[in-house]
């Protein structure tokens, strides 16, 4: 989840917080969560320190909250409008070193573009290459920090085989990715929500969204049959996925999977982040 945005305009959302981080807007959100009964919380982090604030006070409803600070991304690709950046590895590195320092609980590494919802199959861009992702993950797991990666594509099975700790999102995953997760005990969090809510909006091409859905509902049977860690989180923010949203166990559901098989996940997720 993301606690910077609302849902609705990610550019207002972050404006509401860009002077310093909204506490009556935080604590109203986690109020949603708790009513909800949810007691643990893994947001992707920022750079105006909302999800910081949100781990500062998210004790006070029970729950617990953890996040990277802020995602890390290359320079001039996706990720930039709510991360930090990097160009070189050198300053990867010492992002990494900063995150660890200040408190992070994680890295979150932002390794590929956007689906286009317009356009079936298609990713704003293909992402990273598999040496850069290597050596990302490595840099990350030598400090002892796990890592969390946003991955579509081919750049999910890069990360997951460097090792990286959960992958979320996960579009058009191949064979070869699914299987590198599965081998790697990587987490996958395919947030299907971020799509599914999209139907019947009138934002993107019906059928687009309708078979990239298809699409990565095939992928998570797939990965549930292999025995692979799923996990569910919404990507609660985005557009169309309010805070509390329950979509995504009925996606779920679709694919096959119940909560005994999502508490696999969850745990590894709980004792790794």
């Amino acid at each position: 989840m993301h606690m910077v945005l609302d849902g609705v305009d990610w550019k207002q959302a972050i404006a509401r917080h860009k002077e310093t981080p909204d506490e009556a807007f935080i604590r109203e959100t986690l109020s949603i969560y708790r009513d909800l009964g949810y007691t643990y919380l893994r947001d992707g982090g920022d750079r105006w320190g909302v999800g910081a604030k949100a781990r500062e006070i998210a004790a006070d409803f029970g729950i617990t909250y953890r996040t990277p600070l802020a995602p890390i991304c290359r320079k001039g690709h996706y990720g930039a409008f709510i991360g930090i950046t990097y160009e070189t590895l050198k300053e990867y590195a010492d992002l990494v070193v900063n995150t660890r320092e200040n408190g992070g609980d994680f890295i979150k590494i932002m390794i590929s573009g956007l689906m286009d919802f317009d356009r079936f199959g298609v990713l704003t861009e293909e992402g990273l290459s598999q040496k850069e992702i290597a050596e990302l993950v490595r840099i990350a797991h030598e400090e002892g920090i796990p890592v969390m990666a946003h991955a579509n594509g081919r750049t999910a099975g890069f990360a997951a085989m460097a090792g990286v700790d959960s992958v979320e999102h996960g579009a058009y995953l191949d064979d070869e990715a699914l299987h590198a997760m599965k081998e790697s005990g990587t987490v996958w969090v395919p947030t299907l929500s971020t799509v599914g809510n999209l139907r019947g909006k009138g934002r993107f091409s019906e059928a687009d969204v309708e078979q990239i859905l298809e699409s990565a509902i095939m992928n998570v049977v797939a990965f549930h049959q292999m025995g692979g860690l799923l996990a569910s989180g919404t990507d609660a923010g985005a557009w169309a996925v309010p805070h509390g949203s329950e979509t995504e166990e009925g996606y779920f559901a679709m694919a096959g999977v119940d909560e005994n098989a999502l508490s696999r996940g969850l745990s590894v997720i709980q004792a790794k982040f």
